[in-house]
């Protein structure tokens, strides 16, 4: 079977292996798994990049034995950053359905740290009767083995012979390109989530084949953390390459760069039009309202629940669902410029 030879190659790799095509020491590199706090950001990117690439497995420890009865009722859901309203739609969809089926949720915070996601998958995949898990940094080979021990589904990343749902497609990507060309951009910069989010990867790849069909310049920076407080650099990045528009990978870093721009002087949608991903919480009353992909995740919680519970009662057949998403128009975009800002209000942007 091609997935059992994968997971042999990947015992053979080593963490000398993973440092050697990411281009760093032995030492950076162990460190970008065990304290990722302590290491660049960019530099982490690069290791799990490499890591992924050469398919490297760290053995995960032994976990702890638990009492059937604290875990005879019980999944568990695995979310990136709970401080972001996006994971909040998701919990609450997940909740909504597991109590339905008299199931009860806990809920693990990866606090966007590769360590931390680990080792709430380390200790979910010992505790409950299944997970749902929002995982950015475990390698694949790493989740089929945790897939094994016990039934587990995958929200917004696909894996091989794991069922996933993830909350929107190519199209939505394809429709605000599309959305931002009726308006006449022609010079957009997309500010890219992390490198090894596989929804920044589906993004980046359906806007880069709309953009080249419809003779648009979509020019890539980042990466950045999907965060309100990586908007100021991200919009320093962008605004360099003076676009007409400017597309956040999701809601909170558009968010951060609306407002840095706005901070700074720059006329939003006027001189600039800014748009994101997900439909949160508060993209609606920000400025004039955020422009975004609406991305079903309530729904996508609620979907995971049932793919896992159909998991646990036997099922075997894998599912890769992709849910349909939208495109909700707001005040943040508008009319390409039809002349260049000024070259005071770019140099403020950079401070």
């Amino acid at each position: 079977m091609d997935v059992e030879r994968d997971d042999a190659a990947a015992a053979r790799i080593r963490l000398e292996d993973v440092a050697r095509a990411a281009g760093v020491a032995a030492s950076t590199a162990s460190r970008a798994f065990t304290r990722p706090d302590r290491v660049n950001f960019q530099t982490v990117e690069r290791v799990m990049e490499a890591a992924a690439r050469l398919g490297y497995r760290r053995e995960p420890p032994r976990p702890a034995a638990v009492a059937p009865a604290a875990a005879s009722r019980a999944v568990n859901l695995l979310v990136q950053d709970l401080a972001n309203p996006f994971f909040s739609d998701l919990v609450k969809g997940a909740v909504s359905q597991a109590r339905s089926a008299g199931y009860l949720v806990t809920l693990g915070d990866a606090e966007e740290s590769a360590t931390m996601e680990r080792t709430h998958l380390e200790r979910l995949t010992g505790d409950a009767n299944g997970v749902v898990a929002a995982a950015r940094w475990t390698s694949d080979a790493e989740l089929r083995e945790m897939a094994r021990r016990r039934p587990l589904v995958l929200f917004n990343r696909e894996v091989a012979g794991i069922s996933s749902v993830v909350a929107g497609d190519a199209d939505s990507s394809r429709h605000l390109i599309e959305h931002l060309h009726a308006l006449g951009h022609r010079r957009i910069v997309y500010c890219a989530g992390p490198h090894n989010a596989w929804s920044n990867v589906l993004r980046q790849k359906a806007q880069d084949e709309v953009a080249q069909t419809l003779g648009i310049e979509l020019i890539t920076t980042g990466p950045f953390k999907p965060l309100i407080g990586q908007g100021a650099a991200a919009a320093a990045l962008a605004w360099a390459r003076r676009p007409t528009a400017i597309i956040g990978y999701n809601d909170q870093l558009a968010v951060g760069i609306l407002r840095h721009l706005i901070s700074n002087g720059v006329d939003v949608p006027g001189d600039v039009s800014v748009a994101g991903y997900d439909n949160t919480y508060g993209s609606d009353f920000v400025h004039s309202g955020l422009t975004c992909v609406d991305a079903p995740v309530e729904q996508a919680g609620r979907a995971a629940v049932d793919l896992l519970l159909a998991r646990m009662a036997g099922e075997r057949t894998v599912h890769q669902l992709r849910l349909a998403s939208g495109l909700q128009v707001r005040g943040s975009t508008g009319p390409a410029s039809t002349s260049p800002s000024s070259a005071s209000i770019l140099s403020a942007v950079r401070r």
